[in-house]
C-alpha cells in the first residue's frame, strides 16, 4: 500500500490453492503482512520476499480472548494510519467467525481510515464439501468458545448446528458438557478437522468422545445432527398455533383464557402428584402438559393482542436477572437468607418504581393459592423483613396457646376462627422446622390412603364388608399396615 488505509484479507481455510485470485494479486505488490496468526496452513505458501509479521505472541500474554483481540484492533488500527498503512490477514474470510476483522472495519470507518476489504473462502465451505451439507433450510452456526462458556445450548435441538473454532481438547470438553444439557450423551456427531487440506480428516463419534480426539486442532469443526423434529420449544409452539387456526381443532380455537383455568390448575396439581410419588417419568409427561397450558395462553394472547412469547420470555428473564445481583452483577451473598432479604428490598424498590410504595409485601401472594401454601409464604415473607419469632419457643407456646383457644371454644364461629389460628400456627411451626406444610399434609394423605387400603384389602380377604369390622378390628389392622 503506498498510502494509508487497512486492507482486511482473507487467507481461506487452509490450502493455498482456495486463496482467491484477487487476494493473490494484492500478496504479489505486498512487502508486509500482518497476520492474526501464523499457525494456518496458507502461510507456508506465501512469497519469501515478504516480510511477515504476527500476533502470535499477544495470545500468551493477553488474560482473555476479549483482551487480546482488543489488542490486535488497537494495533492495526495504528499501523493503518501511518504512511503506507497495513495489510492485515485473518484465517478464513476476515468476516465469518472473525471477530477482529468486524471491529477493524468498524473502528476503520469511524476514524475515515480507507478500508478494502479482500474476501476469502470462509471454514465454512470446505467443512460442508466434507459433510455433503446443504446448510439450508435450517442450519445453526455457533462459536464453540460462546457455547463453551453456556450453561444450556442457545439454539434449538431439532436443527442441525456447525460448532466452530474447536481448537483444542479442553474447548472440546466444555462445549461436550453444554451440549449434553439437551443431547443424548450418544448422540452421533462429527468432527470435521483440516477441512479443505489435503490432511483433511472426518471422525464419526458419540457426542461424549468428542474431547477425546487425538486429531483437534486450529481447523477442527464440529457438525451436531438434529434430534428428532417433536424436540424444540420453537416447534411446539408451531403446533398449538396451527391448532387454533382456521385450519386447526374446533375445540382449541373457541378456548379462552377463562376457560382453561381449570385446566391451569389441574396440570399443575397433577405436576405435583407425580413429585410426590417420586416418579421421573410422569414427572416430565405432566410438565409437558402443564407447558401446552402456558403456550396456549401465550397463543391467545398472540392473537388479541396482549403479549407474545418473546415478551413472556423477556419479561421473566430480566426479573430473574435483576433479582440475582449476587449471581449477575457483583453483589457478594454468602446464605440464602441473604439472599432472601435481599430479594425482599428489591421487590419493594420495585413497588416504589411502579408508583406503590404503600402495597403491602403480602399483596403479591396469590389468593388462590391453597391455604397452607399460602399461610406459609405470608409467614415467609413476614419474616424475611423481622416479623417473627427470636426462638423456636415462642413458636410452640403460642402453639400450644391456640390448642386451648380451641378446646375453650363454644360456638361454630369461635370454633371455626380458632381452628383457623391453630392451623396458621402450626403453618409457623413447620416453617421453623425446615418442613413444607402442603408436602408434609399431602404425604400424610397418602400413608393415610395407603393403610386404610390395607384395611379394605384386609376386609375382602375375610368374605367380609368393610362395614362389618369393628373399630378394634379396624385398629388392629391399621397398626399391621404402619409396618409394610
Amino acid at each position: 500500500m503506498d498510502a494509508a488505509g487497512v486492507i482486511l484479507l482473507g487467507l481461506g481455510p487452509g490450502d493455498p490453492r482456495l486463496l482467491t485470485r484477487e487476494a493473490w494479486d494484492v500478496i504479489g505488490n505486498c512487502t508486509e503482512i500482518w497476520l492474526r496468526t501464523s499457525l494456518h496452513p496458507a502461510v507456508e505458501a506465501l512469497p519469501g520476499n515478504i516480510q511477515l509479521r504476527s500476533f502470535d505472541e499477544l495470545y500468551d500474554a493477553c488474560e482473555s480472548f476479549e483482551a487480546l483481540y482488543q489488542q490486535i484492533v488497537d494495533e492495526v488500527i495504528q499501523e493503518a494510519n501511518k504512511p503506507g498503512g497495513i495489510v492485515y490477514a485473518t484465517p478464513g474470510h476476515p468476516f465469518v467467525a472473525e471477530t477482529t476483522g468486524i471491529e477493524i472495519a468498524r473502528r476503520a470507518r469511524q476514524e475515515k481510515i480507507p478500508l478494502r476489504v479482500i474476501d476469502g473462502m470462509s471454514f465454512l465451505e470446505p467443512v460442508l464439501t466434507a459433510l455433503e451439507l446443504d446448510i439450508f433450510p435450517h442450519t445453526v452456526m455457533v462459536d464453540a468458545l460462546e457455547l463453551a462458556i453456556a450453561f444450556m445450548p442457545l439454539f434449538p435441538p431439532d436443527i442441525p448446528a456447525i460448532v466452530s473454532q474447536l481448537y483444542s481438547r479442553q474447548v472440546a470438553s466444555d462445549v461436550k458438557l453444554t451440549l449434553m444439557n439437551n443431547y443424548p450423551d450418544e448422540h452421533p456427531v462429527v468432527l470435521v478437522h483440516r477441512a479443505g487440506t489435503d490432511e483433511q480428516l472426518i471422525e464419526n463419534l458419540p457426542l461424549y468422545q468428542i474431547d477425546r480426539s487425538q486429531h483437534t486442532g486450529l481447523l477442527t469443526s464440529l457438525f451436531l445432527p438434529p434430534l428428532e423434529p417433536t424436540t424444540s420449544f420453537e416447534g411446539f409452539q408451531d403446533v398449538i398455533a396451527h391448532l387454533r387456526s382456521p385450519e386447526g381443532c374446533p375445540w382449541d380455537r373457541e378456548q379462552d383464557h377463562r376457560s382453561l383455568r381449570a385446566d391451569l390448575l389441574e396440570e399443575a396439581y397433577e405436576v405435583v402428584d407425580a413429585i410426590d410419588a417420586d416418579d421421573p417419568q410422569s414427572l416430565g409427561e405432566e410438565l409437558g402438559d402443564l407447558l401446552l397450558l402456558i403456550v396456549m395462553h401465550t397463543q391467545i394472547a398472540t392473537e388479541f393482542g396482549e403479549f407474545r412469547m418473546p415478551d413472556v420470555i423477556s419479561g421473566i428473564h430480566q426479573k430473574i436477572v435483576s433479582r440475582h445481583p449476587h449471581v449477575f452483577a457483583d453483589l457478594e451473598l454468602d446464605a440464602s437468607e441473604d439472599v432472601l432479604l435481599n430479594w425482599e428490598r428489591m421487590k419493594a424498590d420495585e413497588r416504589i418504581a411502579a408508583g406503590k410504595p404503600d402495597a403491602s409485601i403480602l399483596g403479591g401472594v396469590t389468593r388462590s393459592l391453597p391455604a397452607l401454601i399460602q399461610a406459609d409464604e405470608y409467614q415467609q415473607r413476614a419474616a424475611r423483613v423481622g416479623f417473627d419469632w427470636p426462638e423456636i419457643t415462642g413458636v410452640w407456646e403460642k402453639l400450644f396457646e391456640e390448642l386451648d383457644e380451641v378446646k375453650r371454644a363454644d360456638d361454630p364461629v369461635s370454633q371455626n376462627n380458632e381452628l383457623g389460628d391453630l392451623l396458621f400456627a402450626i403453618v409457623n411451626l413447620a416453617r421453623w422446622l425446615n418442613v413444607e406444610p402442603e408436602s408434609a399434609l399431602r404425604e400424610a394423605n397418602l400413608r393415610f390412603r395407603k393403610r386404610f387400603a390395607w384395611i379394605e384389602a384386609a376386609a375382602r380377604q375375610q368374605g367380609r364388608e368393610l362395614t362389618d369390622l369393628s373399630l378394634d378390628e379396624m385398629e388392629s389392622i391399621w397398626q399391621e399396615s404402619k409396618g409394610i
